[in-house]
C-alpha cells in the first residue's frame, strides 16, 4: 500500500524543492493533476497549509477536486501532504524527499495509503492496477521536474 520512485537531478535541492512544493505548478508535472491552488488563506508551502488539486483520475477521468493538508515542509529536504477526507482523515500521503548526491540531488516521490480495512480490501482487489498507475505517474512527474530544473 505504498511505493516510491527516485530520480537523480543535476540541480540544487533548493531549486527542485521550490518547484515540487509549488502546488500551482503541479499541472506542469503530474499526469493526473491538472492544477492546484492554495486555499484557506495559504499562499505557499508551510506545515499546516491547505491546498486543493484538480485531478483527472488515471489521466482519463473522472475529474474531481481533492483537499490536501501539508504535513511536512522543510525547504530543500522534504515536502509532504495528505489528501484528506472528512474531518481531515488522511486518505493518501504523498511526499518528496531530497538528498544531495554527486553532482546534484536524488529526489524520491512516494505515496502511502493508511492501513485500515477499506484500503486493505481496495489494495487486494484493485491495488495492483492503481499501484502501477501511481508508479508510472511518479516517474513521469519526476522526469518532468528533472527536465525543468536541468534546463
Amino acid at each position: 500500500m505504498h511505493d516510491s520512485v527516485t530520480v537523480h537531478m543535476a540541480a540544487p535541492a533548493d531549486e527542485i524543492w521550490a518547484l515540487l512544493s509549488d502546488v500551482t505548478r503541479m499541472g506542469e508535472l503530474s499526469p493526473e493533476t491538472l492544477e492546484g491552488e492554495w486555499v484557506d488563506g495559504a499562499t505557499g508551502p508551510a506545515a499546516g497549509a491547505r491546498f486543493r488539486g484538480h485531478v483527472k483520475r488515471n489521466g482519463r477521468g473522472p475529474m474531481y477536486w481533492t483537499n490536501c493538508l501539508v504535513t511536512e515542509c522543510d525547504p530543500g529536504s522534504v515536502f509532504a501532504f495528505d489528501v484528506v477526507g472528512p474531518s481531515d482523515r488522511p486518505m493518501n500521503t504523498w511526499r518528496y524527499d531530497l538528498a544531495a548526491s554527486g553532482d546534484g540531488t536524488d529526489v524520491t516521490e512516494s505515496f502511502r495509503l493508511p492501513d485500515n480495512v477499506f484500503t486493505r480490501i481496495y489494495w487486494g482487489l484493485l491495488g495492483w492496477s492503481r499501484g502501477r498507475t501511481n508508479r508510472a505517474g511518479m516517474q513521469a512527474t519526476l522526469e518532468r521536474a528533472k527536465a525543468i530544473v536541468e534546463r
